[in-house]
């Protein structure tokens, strides 16, 4: 039996661990011992409340910008933009500690600004694709660049901390997540997510709209017969995305110890968007697979760390055996999203007559 005809959890289960095998090869062609490395990575991962906690933390904002790529990839779109859409969203949700409002309408009105304004961040990209043909894939691209240099002039001119100058002004009292479990980096941020992965799965899968854009990914000529409006499906994707990648940026600077601020160089946001893609496609692009993968990330994040300190396997390899891993465990996805290309190219060439 073909890998791509078992069932996805088996499937995704069957890549993984031959994701484990390849970076054992790895680990022994090397002289580190796989065994006492994976054991370390499991244990620092989910061995005891701190690790589950630290790796929940972890999983938080890169299952909003998962949602991102997801949602955009229901609908046959390829959106890359979460990570500069959750810069914008992380420095709205800053501004509004300007204003004075009690918790929690403060909080509310934080995560709302942040989601609006990664939904602003992401209609330029959709209005040129529509408008003017531009590729999502290079449109996004160009705007999560003049997003990082936006942030960089707030931080400096606009938001900067009178007393650091290297970081925006604190999130205020008012406006900060609580911590689920004390003494750990995991807050409130955490039930927001899932909130947010409540409301895509609903949208995607109980209401009209949400056929429609996923009947537009899967077959885009069987919806332009049926009537339905490519214009709106495109503003839909981005819409939505955009709401979920500033809602991430907001989570992680209104919930993440101890600056609760944006630091210059972004350093606690940077590549945030682009782990999402990964988690997406491990996750088979289903908001409850994007939990599960998210967790996985996350854990990976927490536990590579402790793979350092006991068996005492060099940084650079503990990325090498992730990468590996992640690899393999999106591979089942990234065959699909071939494909499609694929049948998509050659059903444009067909029409075109070459």
């Amino acid at each position: 039996m073909r890998l791509h005809q078992l069932n996805p959890v088996v499937e995704s289960v069957v890549a993984g661990i031959i994701g484990l095998a390849i970076g054992a090869a790895i680990m022994l062609a090397y002289g580190y011992d796989p065994v006492s490395a994976y054991s370390s990575l499991f244990r620092g991962s989910f061995g005891s409340v701190y690790s589950w906690a630290e790796s929940l933390a972890n999983a938080t904002p890169l299952i909003l910008t998962a949602l991102t790529f997801a949602v955009a990839m229901r609908g046959g779109l390829f959106n890359i933009g979460a990570e500069g859409q959750l810069y914008i969203g992380a420095l709205a949700a800053v501004s509004v500690s300007l204003i004075q409002l009690p918790y929690p309408l403060h909080v509310v009105v934080a995560l709302l600004a942040a989601m609006l304004a990664g939904m602003i961040w992401s209609l330029p990209v959709a209005l040129l694709k529509l408008g003017r043909g531009v590729h999502e894939v290079i449109s996004t691209i160009m705007f999560n660049w003049i997003a990082h240099f936006f942030a960089f002039y707030l931080i400096a001119n606009v938001l900067t901390d009178p007393i650091r100058g290297e970081k925006t002004i604190s999130i205020v009292e008012t406006s900060r997540l609580a911590r689920m479990v004390p003494h750990t980096s995991l807050n409130y941020g955490l039930i927001i997510a899932l909130v947010a992965v409540a409301v895509v799965l609903f949208l995607l899968w109980r209401t009209t709209s949400g056929f429609e854009l996923r009947v537009s990914g899967h077959n885009p000529e069987a919806a332009r017969y049926a009537g339905i409006s490519r214009r709106k499906q495109v503003m839909t994707a981005f819409v939505i995305g955009g709401a979920t990648a500033g809602l991430a940026g907001a989570v992680q600077v209104m919930g993440r110890p101890p600056t609760y601020a944006v630091m210059s160089g972004l350093p606690q946001f940077v590549n945030l968007g682009f782990d999402g893609i990964g988690v997406a496609m491990i996750g088979r692009n289903h908001p409850i697979g994007i939990v599960f993968a998210a967790i996985f990330f996350g854990g990976l994040l927490v536990g590579g760390r402790i793979m350092q300190f006991s068996p005492g396997v060099p940084l650079e390899l503990v990325r090498v055996i992730e990468g590996v891993i992640i690899l393999a465990l999106a591979v089942p996805e990234l065959r699909t999203v071939v494909v499609r290309l694929w049948t998509k190219t050659r059903g444009r060439k067909q029409i075109d007559g070459t």
